[in-house]
């Protein structure tokens, strides 16, 4: 049995752990934590759960081994409409978005060829859990597979990397030398780790990143050795809860942040400063405003120290580097795509612009490695690295695969991530970057139980939530109506005296950095772009 939480739609209500506490647990009053492969004699317990769950978080599956496809009865159509003709589908990318993307084409009732490719030999595996329940050793790395919520027919081909694109030939070439021809192409690379820059350095023994089930592991049997001091660099997300996973293990660790605050690039330095005093109140040895320039080693090429901006050195037996990441796109250089840095550039209804920016009509593009506008924000190209953000755009870019153009959708759902670190469980809806101010509507910071809602001229743009989730559906009803900000008088838990704060969102780098274009020709039948990359 395979269990999986929509942490998009848990509020925190707790029926999991009342009904099945040995599978589910909450710390502190929200973030829940669970079992993604529990007994089977947890069994009838786990589905009483997932049955009483309020907001119908829980997924539970049986999952088959993976291999040559098998045989199975094409599944109704779920909007009772046919789907249009369509040869040959491939899909390069089974993860979440793919492996999503793939479960909507068989539910809309597309009965053709599909085919799906991933350079990485597993099953598709869940990743939010890799900084959380792997690295406290609740779960191990290769028991994070993804259960699917129903069985399709498919030929996976797995451990086969892309290597190129073929749009006119409409092939997709793979490392072994084999072409798979489409008829339509959905591009889920998604994206790695950022490396540490300096490749000797990163090559040391005791230096990290964290991204796939593999760096899961080997990160989980460094810190069973129980090292000496840990050393996080870089407090977003993947930093700040390894961080945590750290502390919750009796580790010594020091993250350093070049920006003012933990996850200020997230949230903006206002309530970064609180995620700031939240880590120092566990223990972190937080250092902002600083940079790592140097990892050494010993004679064995061991990691012994890290030299700091600052002039001071840590003596550090474990480095992570928690840089972000990078978009799989090096496989498409050359094929006439918009793929860039950035990502793949598409259209709200998933198909990837070519390089003059003209939408392809059947190439498409989903989940970490899309950049798509989005309309709530004056149209804005958006690059999410987000669970619900895979979801909800693989189901849309599926759908506008087998559906005539007067039948598809535009992917214009609401931003939502998560976060569980210091017992403290971090929501969001909406794009907290896109404002110039921010409020604590309710509850409070003292107590680290808050919504702090967020604003952009006048209107309310996003909101994030310290361990209170369950606001998140008001204020996403509010954003959706472009409600004004801030927030107006009578509402429940209101703090008297709203203080209106500047966001103090960090100024974001262009992300057309290492690429540029040229334009060439004259006449509007002749001007085409061409990219150029910087090496």
């Amino acid at each position: 049995m395979r269990v999986v939480v929509d942490l998009t739609r848990c509020e925190g209500y707790g029926q999991c752990a009342f009904l099945a506490p040995e599978v589910f647990a909450m710390r502190r009053s929200e973030a829940l934590m669970y079992e993604l492969h529990p007994a089977d004699s947890e069994r009838t317990r786990v589905l009483r759960a997932a049955a009483a769950c309020p907001v119908q978080a829980l997924v539970v599956d049986q999952v088959h081994t993976l291999g040559r496809p098998a045989k199975a009865a094409p599944l109704k159509p779920a909007n009772g409409k046919r789907p249009v003709e369509v040869g040959r589908i491939v899909i390069v990318g089974a993860s979440l978005a793919g492996l999503r993307a793939a479960a909507t084409l068989r539910r809309e009732g597309y009965a053709g060829s599909l085919t799906l490719i991933s350079a990485e030999p597993y099953e598709p595996y869940d990743r939010p859990p890799l900084s959380k329940q792997v690295l406290t050793g609740q779960v191990a790395a290769d028991d994070t597979a993804l259960p699917r919520r129903a069985e399709f027919e498919a030929e996976w081909l797995l451990g086969q990397a892309a290597t190129g694109l073929d749009l006119a030939a409409r092939q997709v070439h793979l490392a072994d030398g084999r072409k798979v021809d489409f008829d339509r192409l959905l591009i889920a690379t998604g994206a790695r780790a950022r490396p540490w820059p300096n490749a000797a350095e990163a090559a040391l023994d005791g230096v990290f990143v964290l991204r796939t089930n593999e760096d899961a592991a080997r990160l989980r049997e460094r810190l069973t050795a129980r090292p000496g001091r840990v050393l996080i660099i870089g407090a977003g997300f993947t930093g700040s809860e390894i961080a945590s996973v750290c502390r919750e293990l009796g580790l010594d660790v020091t993250v350093t942040e070049r920006g003012k605050a933990p996850l200020a690039g997230a949230l903006g330095g206002t309530i970064g400063a609180i995620a700031a005093d939240l880590q120092r109140d566990h223990g972190v040895d937080l250092r902002c405003g600083v940079t790592v320039e140097a990892l050494e080693g010993d004679g064995d090429g061991r990691l012994r120290r890290a030299r700091l901006s600052d002039g001071t050195t840590l003596d550090v037996d474990v480095a992570v580097a928690a840089l972000g990441a990078e978009r799989n796109v090096e496989w498409l250089e050359g094929s006439g795509l918009a793929a860039g840095v950035w990502g793949v550039a598409c259209d709200a209804g998933c198909r990837a612009f070519d390089v003059n920016a003209l939408v392809t009509d059947n190439v498409f593009v989903a989940g970490d490695v899309a950049r798509f506008p989005h309309p709530v924000y004056e149209y804005q190209f958006l690059s999410l690295e987000h669970w619900g953000n895979a979801v909800t755009q693989a189901q849309v870019a599926a759908h506008n695969m087998i559906s005539a153009e007067s039948d598809r959708w535009p992917h214009v759902s609401l931003p939502v991530f998560w976060s569980a670190q210091f017992g403290t469980n971090i929501k969001s809806v909406g794009v907290p970057t896109f404002a110039d101010e921010v409020v604590i509507a309710q509850g409070s910071v003292a107590e680290r139980r808050f919504v702090a809602v967020y604003g952009n001229r006048g209107r309310i743009t996003a909101a994030v939530a310290f361990d209170q989730a369950m606001w998140l559906d008001f204020y996403q009803a509010q954003i959706e109506r472009a409600a004004p900000f801030p927030p107006g008088p009578g509402m429940v838990g209101r703090p008297d005296g709203l203080q209106v704060m500047p966001a103090d969102v960090p100024q974001r780098i262009s992300p057309a950095y290492g690429a540029t274009v040229v334009l060439t020709g004259h006449n509007p039948d002749e001007r085409r772009v061409t990219l150029q990359r910087r090496h």
